[in-house]
């Protein structure tokens, strides 16, 4: 089960959702702060673990693939049960440690105001956090702060990731089947970016672009872990995927970082965008994984200020033109494991690179 709340949100969540206890309490019954406080904890927090997929994620993957109006009784409905659970949880504690002096029927059962009253506090945090997730961390911050108004120079690391045979599965199963089949590989992907605090910048047909900061990045090699991490992730769901779809994914990824341009764009849609070498350099990049026949490559630029997680391996692949850009790229290809035979070399060890073939 993977945390979905930073610290800092779920202190912000805990401290608003306590605070409309304690101002619920004051307004209906003019005391009661603690008593307040403690239901509405009890109350709306479960509510937005289940939004933040913490609890029941398999109930929330249900709800969300439901047509409209079924999602919005079935949510209603979860929420309402969940409240009901957390209301009566919040009264036994309150009465067995004596701070509640109410007959038990009404500290176990809810009133309907209150109920209603929950979902009027945990509403709009879960309105936020959603919107928080449509745009990724960093863009909504962004948004909201003004910090990409005027442009802005900065060092990013870039991983594109491409699905190798998309074109081939659309000719096979149709252009529908297709966007489901890619709409469940980048929520796939969400788990591991959103774990190494990196961004979804955008989705460009079958490829995601994803971004960090520069010092996020290379910070015990997020990127490169993220990576690894999505094709762990493809992999262990193998079965299922050929299940539904008949094949598995097989992902082809480019990873590479520097200097480029932020700015805020747009007028009715605002958005974060980059400008720079970095990131047509990243793309031109992931377009060699074709060629040089390998899954993950990365730049040496970039590799040379990143210490290897110990069980990646490199393979020195030498260096390429890459169109657009003035100079030769040193380029790298990433594996996973002990390597033996020819290959690379890193800390005086001599790897090999596995021949893992990949068509279009």
């Amino acid at each position: 089960m993977r945390w979905r709340f930073s610290t800092l949100e779920f202190i912000l969540a805990l401290l608003v959702v306590a605070g409309s206890g304690v101002a619920y309490a004051w307004v209906v019954y003019g005391d009661g702060a603690l008593i307040g406080a403690t239901y509405a904890v009890f109350i709306c927090m479960p509510v937005l673990a289940f939004e933040r997929r913490i609890i029941f994620r398999r109930l929330y993957r249900k709800i969300h693939s439901l047509p409209t109006p079924g999602f919005l009784l079935s949510s209603v409905a979860v929420y309402f049960t969940i409240e009901n659970f957390g209301f009566a949880a919040a009264g036994m504690a309150l009465k067995l440690t004596g701070v509640l002096q109410q007959d038990w029927s009404d500290a176990l059962v809810p009133s309907f105001n209150a109920l209603i009253y929950a979902l009027v506090v945990s509403g709009p945090i879960i309105f936020l956090l959603r919107v928080r997730e449509l745009l990724g961390r960093d863009v909504f911050l962004s948004l909201l702060t003004g910090h990409y108004r005027k442009p802005i120079q900065e060092e990013r690391v870039f991983l594109f990731v491409d699905l190798v045979g998309s074109t081939s599965f659309a000719e096979r199963f149709g252009d529908l089947k297709t966007q489901e089949f890619l709409g469940k590989l980048f929520a796939t992907m969400a788990d591991p970016v959103l774990r190494y605090r990196g961004t979804i910048d955008d989705y460009v047909g079958d490829s995601a672009i994803i971004s960090w900061p520069f010092a996020r990045a290379v910070a015990d090699a997020a990127c490169i872990r993220c990576i690894f991490d999505i094709l762990d992730e493809v992999e262990a769901d193998a079965a299922r995927w050929k299940k539904d779809y008949g094949e598995v994914p097989r992902l082809r990824a480019a990873i590479h970082g520097g200097t480029i341009v932020a700015a805020e764009i747009g007028v009715d849609k605002h958005k974060i965008t980059y400008f720079g070498d970095t990131v047509n350099t990243t793309s031109r990049l992931e377009g060699l994984c074709r060629s040089l026949d390998r899954q993950v490559l990365i730049s040496a630029d970039l590799l040379r200020r990143i210490r290897l997680p110990e069980f990646i391996r490199e393979e020195d692949l030498g260096e390429h033109e890459i169109k657009g850009r003035g100079q030769r790229l040193g380029v790298l290809a990433l594996h996973r494991g002990r390597l033996t035979g020819h290959g690379s070399r890193r800390d005086g060890q001599v790897f090999d690179a596995p021949q893992r073939p990949l068509r279009a």
